[in-house]
C-alpha cells in the first residue's frame, strides 16, 4: 500500500498527519467500514454508506453520503496503487477537537481510505473450510443499542491474541466469542450461521453483534431462495450438533467451517467438507456479485 485517500486526496501513504486532538485517537470516536470490490467496483457500497451514515448520526458526526464521489474517490486511490481489485477500509473520525469529552456534535471529521490488494486465498478454503475455535474471552457489549463498527476495537485485538495460542491457529482458525450469557455472539472479523434440520440459524442482533452487511445479503438470499431462516439466541452444543456451519465477511463473502474446536478438542462438521447449503448459498452470493460461474 503504497498510497492512500485522505480527505478526498491521494497522498503517499508515509506522509499524512491526523492531529492528536482527534477524537478517533484519542477516544475512538470513529466508524470505519471494510468492503472489496468485484471488478473493480465496490460490492454492496451503498449499504455500507448507510451503516457508515446512521453510525455517524449517533455520534454526532457531520456525514453527508455521496456515493459517485466516494466511487471516483476509490478508484483514484486504486489507480496510484495499480490496483485492478482491491480490500478497501473506509474510517471517518470525529476529527479534532477538546481534551476532554464533549456533548455537542463534532464538526471537521477525517475521512481517510486505505486500499490494498485483496489477501490471496485457496480455491480449497470454500470447499474444505477452515476451523473454528471457542475462545474464552466473552464479547463485549455494544456501544449502544446496536454495535456499532467503531475504532475501540480493543476485544477483537484480545480475542486474536488468544487464538494464536491455540493449535488451531496453525490452520487458519477463526475465533469465536460467546456472550457473558454464554450465547454464540460472533467471530473476530466474522458473524457465524449454522444449519440444522435445513433451518439456517444464526445469532440474533439483541446479542450484541455486528449488524453485518454480508449477513444481511445472505439471510436476504436464502429467503428469496425458499430457505427457512431463524435469528435467535443459541449456545455452543447447538454450534457443535449442527449439520453445517459457516461465517461470513465482506473481504472472504462466505467460508464454510469444517471443523469445531474447544481447547484441543475438535469436532468435525459437515463431514470435513463444504456443506450443500452452505454451497448453495456461495453460489448465491457471487451471483449476485456479477461473478461468472
Amino acid at each position: 500500500m503504497n498510497y492512500i485517500g485522505l480527505n478526498g486526496g491521494v497522498v503517499d501513504a508515509r506522509t499524512p498527519v491526523v492531529s492528536a486532538l482527534d477524537h478517533g485517537f484519542l477516544y475512538g470516536m470513529g466508524l470505519f467500514e471494510t468492503f472489496r470490490t468485484y471488478k473493480g467496483s465496490p460490492f454492496l457500497l451503498e449499504r455500507h454508506v448507510k451503516r457508515l451514515a446512521d453510525g455517524c448520526r449517533q455520534l454526532g458526526i457531520p456525514f453527508v453520503p455521496d456515493l459517485e464521489y466516494l466511487k471516483s474517490w476509490i478508484a483514484a486511490v486504486m489507480e496510484a496503487n495499480r490496483l485492478e481489485e482491491a480490500y478497501v477500509r473506509y474510517t471517518v473520525t470525529a476529527g479534532e477537537d477538546i481534551l476532554g469529552l464533549p456533548a455537542g456534535d463534532y464538526h471537521t471529521p477525517t475521512h481517510l481510505l486505505y486500499i490494498k490488494a485483496l489477501p490471496v486465498v485457496p480455491d480449497t478454503l470454500y470447499t474444505q473450510g477452515r476451523p473454528l475455535q471457542l475462545l474464552l474471552l466473552r464479547r463485549n457489549t455494544p456501544e449502544g443499542r446496536l454495535r456499532l463498527k467503531s475504532l475501540h476495537y480493543m476485544n477483537n485485538i484480545l480475542a486474536k491474541r488468544e487464538l494464536s495460542g491455540y493449535a488451531s491457529a496453525a490452520y487458519g482458525a477463526e475465533g469465536l466469542m460467546l456472550t457473558a450469557g454464554e450465547a454464540l455472539a460472533e467471530g473476530i472479523v466474522s458473524n457465524i450461521f449454522f444449519v440444522k434440520d435445513t433451518v439456517l440459524c444464526t445469532p440474533d442482533l439483541s446479542t450484541g453483534i455486528l449488524p453485518g452487511i454480508t449477513r444481511e445479503m445472505v439471510l436476504e438470499l436464502a429467503l428469496a431462495a425458499g430457505i427457512r431462516v431463524e435469528e435467535g439466541i443459541y449456545g455452543w452444543e447447538q454450534l457443535k450438533h449442527a449439520d453445517e456451519v459457516f461465517m461470513t465477511n465482506s473481504v472472504q463473502e462466505i467460508v464454510p467451517v469444517t471443523t469445531l474446536w474447544q481447547e484441543d478438542h475438535q469436532w468435525l462438521v459437515s463431514e470435513g467438507r463444504c456443506g450443500p447449503l452452505t454451497g448453495q448459498l456461495i453460489h448465491l452470493y457471487r451471483e449476485k456479485a456479477g461473478l461468472r460461474l
